[in-house]
């Protein structure tokens, strides 16, 4: 069998795979709403990605294993507690951990304050799963 042969066989036994994960890092995912934890930690098995769930910022805080995660999945509106503030104490604290946000506020200034704290994405509720995995795959990539 030539080279060309073998590289194609290779190529083609991964077509019409969902998802490839080159790592199995966690996904870190914060909500006060237990559907919405139910439902993204779904979304992301079904594409490959393990998760730990959270639900509420008090509990997110208590983790001591942030260097092993792949990114954190933040809602903006936690129980008595900002996902923005949540962020920033992140940054103070040295933790460089990429940032996904969720929301059902559609407000402009929301908006606006977290793509100032850093996130690789901003997404409003309800969203699409390409809009959720699509920020994951690039963190997971190393290209966000």
């Amino acid at each position: 069998m030539r080279a060309a042969d073998e590289s194609a066989q290779v190529v083609n036994c991964f077509q019409g795979m969902k998802s490839f994960t080159p790592d199995k890092r966690p996904v870190l995912v914060v909500d006060d709403d237990p559907g919405t934890l139910r439902g993204v930690k779904r979304l992301l098995k079904q594409h490959g990605y393990d998760s730990i769930l959270f639900s509420s910022a008090e509990s997110f805080q208590k983790h001591d294993d942030f260097d092993h995660a792949l990114c954190v999945v933040l809602d903006i509106e936690l129980n008595n507690e900002s996902g923005i503030a949540v962020r920033h104490r992140l940054k103070a604290a040295g933790i460089s951990l990429p940032v996904i946000y969720i929301t059902a506020d559609h407000s402009h200034a929301i908006r606006v304050a977290a793509i100032e704290s850093g996130c690789v994405a901003y997404l409003t509720k309800p969203f699409s799963v390409k809009s959720l995995i699509e920020p994951i795959e690039r963190v997971a990539a190393g290209l966000a």
